[in-house]
């Protein structure tokens, strides 16, 4: 029963502050709500942490792998071009190191995470697994480009996202994986699922609005 109740709260959560966040960029409050959208990243890893059966040194290996890959490309490209193509950081994903905001290393763990939970759903062999994962990170980032200028998120040169920067998320996203799915973790499933359906929808909003 305890079990029920927090994954209900969880999930109520994670829609109040989707849609909250969705009505307040259209609103005139539109910049302070930009200002803190990337806090729901925080807020979705400690639902995930909250709904584990057990807390253990997994966790944190499990987080550090895809937080670390994160950071080191998102470091080669920012600093180097390299990876992704030529891009820079805004302010609204917080505080950076060399240029790089610990939010998005963050942002690479969660989508790791709940990518992985939906990809043990379709298939059970670990390479499918994670270059399905993989697919799943790249396909999102194609939706979230589109309004990552205007969240002030990041910005290609000439706000032109170059196809490397696919390519690379779908490679290095499948690394992530793969590593992440030696570790075993045992995140819940139907959490993840409503994460990513949130993320999306949030993002695919802003196609349209």
């Amino acid at each position: 029963m305890i079990a029920k109740n927090k994954i209900f709260i969880s999930i109520f959560i994670i829609w109040l502050f989707n849609i909250s966040g969705i009505i307040g960029i259209l609103s005139s409050y539109s910049s302070w709500f930009l200002g803190y959208t990337s806090l729901n990243l925080l807020i979705y890893i400690v639902l995930i942490i909250w709904n584990l059966e057990h807390l253990s040194k997994k966790l944190l290996i499990a987080f550090s792998i895809p937080f670390f890959i994160g950071f080191f490309t998102e470091y080669l490209g920012v600093n180097h071009g390299l990876l992704f193509g030529t891009y820079s950081y805004g302010n609204n994903l917080g505080v950076k190191i060399w240029g790089v905001p610990l939010m998005i290393c963050v942002n690479w763990a969660l989508l790791t995470f709940i990518t992985a939970d939906l990809s043990r759903v379709i298939h059970k062999n670990i390479i499918i697994r994670s270059l399905l994962g993989g697919l799943l990170m790249m396909i999102l980032d194609v939706i979230i480009e589109v309004s990552a200028p205007r969240f002030d998120f990041w910005q290609f040169e000439n706000n032109a996202v170059p196809l490397k920067n696919y390519i690379a998320w779908f490679i290095i996203g499948s690394i992530a994986h793969f590593l992440y799915n030696q570790i075993s973790l045992k995140t819940h499933v139907k959490l993840s699922i409503h994460i990513l359906v949130a993320i999306t929808f949030f993002f695919v909003c802003f196609l349209f609005f």
